[in-house]
């Protein structure tokens, strides 16, 4: 059993199976905990897949300094302000049109979708979110045109590329991306489906995270930090504390060194709670 996690400066926590429960909302012991966290002066930081845009699920719960980590660590958006975007981190168009090329020779039957910070642009092949509609459907290479030759593209760059494949088992497509591709982009999953979600190199919720913290004067052994899924895993470990939630991932569930019940008996809320009463 590890020793008790000294008093976090900063709290890190996914949003999907691990904050939101599975209706996506958030419960009220866990907006209580939250906003006792904040009191108590522990900023809160939500790090999260979703676009800004999708944060709409928590603006109503932001406290201090109201940043999220949104995109796996491609944009960095003001709650405060209605998401506004602060901060990119974004994947180079030539980048994204190599792990094309890698995906369709690795695993036929590949459809993408390009995530910029303007929306969600995707293939025709590419199963529609029917929340979010696309706001252009074209082949991925026109998606990811230049920008002296698609004026948007020059105005919102891309934060993600998303590849779905219908066939494949969600971690076999992981690994083979990975190794078809991984020299042109950070390669992870959120989803329940063989759906890949890449970063520029170097991207990811870690990565933002420490850049974050390092600008307010936070050290990792200062950060507890919560997530499920294989998009939180790097974030788990450079964490000084890191919690798998019991719904979690198995690779999640191996990695960190600490799991709490799952996201809909508030997992969260339930740590929170315990790191405020043994402070106090």
């Amino acid at each position: 059993m590890p020793p008790p996690p000294p008093s976090p400066r900063l709290i890190a926590t996914d949003l999907d199976g691990t904050l939101l429960r599975n209706d996506k909302t958030v419960s009220p012991r866990t907006v209580a905990a939250l906003a006792a966290a904040e009191r108590a002066g522990i900023h809160v930081i939500f790090v999260t897949g979703r676009p800004a845009r999708w944060m709409g699920v928590v603006s109503a719960h932001v406290h201090g300094h109201g940043l999220a980590i949104c995109g796996n660590g491609a944009a960095v958006a003001d709650l405060h302000r209605g998401g506004e975007l602060v901060e990119t981190r974004p994947l180079a168009p030539e980048n994204a049109l190599a792990v094309v090329h890698a995906l369709r020779r690795a695993a036929p039957g590949v459809s993408f979708a390009v995530e910029r910070t303007g929306g969600i642009h995707h293939e025709p092949a590419y199963p529609p979110l029917s929340m979010d509609p696309a706001s252009e459907v074209a082949p991925v290479e026109k998606l990811l045109a230049p920008p002296q030759e698609h004026q948007e593209h020059q105005e919102h760059p891309v934060l993600k590329l998303l590849a779905h494949h219908g066939g494949l088992d969600p971690d076999e497509f992981l690994r083979l991306g990975r190794e078809a591709a991984g020299e042109h982009g950070e390669f992870t999953r959120s989803s329940p489906t063989a759906l890949l979600e890449i970063s520029a190199p170097g991207v990811s919720k870690a990565s933002t995270l420490a850049q974050r913290c390092r600008r307010y004067g936070i050290r990792p052994d200062e950060v507890v930090a919560f997530g499920d899924m294989p998009n939180d895993l790097e974030m788990l470990g450079w964490a000084g504390t890191g919690y798998a939630m019991a719904n979690a991932h198995p690779a999640v569930l191996a990695a960190a060194h600490r799991h709490t019940v799952s996201n809909e008996e508030d997992g969260v809320a339930v740590v929170i709670e315990d790191l405020l009463g043994r402070a106090a």
